[in-house]
């Protein structure tokens, strides 16, 4: 596969957890979340992408999310649960998405903001409409989903490398 193969990449937020005594890599989803997750999956399916790999924080509310999820879309891609996810910096989110494999032209990823919030508005280059402001008014909510496209290896993907050409909330 070429290296200027066009490229998606799919950030999206966890679904609604619940505030409880668990520590916070262990909070689960809150009944809203049960109910947001199923949602966002049914729309990630509708955006026609064929993903090739799912990255998830190992947090368990990103895992109920992406369980939640995967059944509404056509085809389940591999999927591997990265532990750097969880409280990932930007700069570290930027390093797991440049040792992604040129095999993979679709990326999804399920993670926490305010990681996926800062990913998306740094990555965001270009963007269609008003889809720049609306994401950065919204804060980027729980079960969202950013969808960006870039084209090249994506050990160059940085700052200002792609498009962003959808945003999607389930109560907006």
């Amino acid at each position: 596969m070429s290296v200027d193969t066009p490229r998606r990449i799919v950030l999206l937020r966890h679904a609604k957890a619940d505030w409880n005594d668990e520590a916070d890599h262990e909070r689960p989803l809150a009944d809203r979340g049960r109910a947001d997750a199923p949602v966002a999956g049914r729309r990630l399916a509708g955006t026609g992408i064929p993903f090739d790999l799912a990255l998830c924080s190992t947090a368990v509310r990103t895992r109920e999310t992406w369980k939640l999820a995967v059944p509404e879309l056509p085809q389940r891609p591999r999927t591997v649960y990265e532990d750097r996810l969880y409280e990932a910096s930007l700069g570290e989110l930027i390093a797991v998405l440049n040792e992604t494999s040129d095999e993979v032209s679709n990326l999804l990823v399920i993670g926490h903001n305010p990681g996926m919030h800062a990913l998306a508005d740094a990555l965001a280059g270009e963007t269609d409409a008003d889809l720049l402001p609306r994401m950065n008014r919204s804060g980027f909510p729980t079960s969202a989903f950013a969808v960006l496209t870039f084209n090249g290896s994506w050990k160059a993907v940085e700052h200002g490398v792609g498009r962003l050409v959808d945003f999607w909330t389930p109560h907006g």
